[in-house]
């Protein structure tokens, strides 16, 4: 075994639905946090959420499929993914802004 940590990424998810009031962004920062994943959670103008998210790329995609289930209030219609290079995000952390 060579010891070395598994491939990591960073994405940016837009999410729309019904989205902001439910409690998505506190539910996104806690899941993110329990994942061990870093990054940000906010709101948008236009009413859907925007998740920054860095971390293991395994990971990554279990907290997609998550998102896409989103809490128990919340109703997710669509989620956009694309893959980004590596944000300047706070490497110990997972916020709301």
């Amino acid at each position: 075994m060579t010891g070395r940590a598994p491939a990591a990424g960073s994405v940016r998810l837009v999410v729309r639905g019904r989205v902001q009031g439910v409690g998505f962004r506190w539910w996104t920062q806690r899941r993110a946090t329990a994942l061990g994943l870093t990054g940000f959670v906010r709101n948008r103008p236009d009413g859907s959420v925007e998740i920054v998210a860095h971390g293991p790329v395994g990971t990554l995609t279990h907290f997609e499929a998550d998102v896409r289930d989103g809490p128990s209030l919340a109703r997710v219609d669509n989620v956009d993914k694309v893959d980004i290079p590596h944000e300047d995000l706070d490497a110990n952390i997972f916020t709301i802004r």
